[in-house]
């Protein structure tokens, strides 16, 4: 397995025009154990391809870096002090499983 730290690719797609917020995490995957996947909010009006993105980051990092998925939101959950939570966006794709490395 790789190790993909969040951070890299979050600064990799928040460089692209019309990127207002990203949260990069990763879901259960059968294969991977886990897939990159990237929560964007783009600046109203922006009109930002999924494909692109994904790109951008193979291009910057390499192909194990980039997203298996990418969704586009409103809005990205905050916590009190105002970071995203990825605690919360990661709770509907694991819950009832246990997350970890085998």
């Amino acid at each position: 397995g790789f190790n993909v730290y969040t951070r890299e690719v979050e600064d990799v797609i928040s460089a692209q025009p019309g990127v207002a917020m990203v949260a990069v995490f990763g879901i259960p995957d059968a294969r991977w154990g886990e897939a990159v996947t990237a929560y964007v909010v783009r600046h109203p009006g922006a009109a930002v391809e999924a494909q692109a993105l994904v790109q951008q980051v193979k291009a910057a990092k390499g192909a194990a870096h980039a997203p298996k998925h990418v969704e586009f939101v409103d809005t990205l959950p905050l916590t009190s002090v105002g970071k995203i939570d990825k605690k919360a966006l990661r709770e509907r794709f694991w819950a009832g499983r246990e997350r970890g490395v085998n």
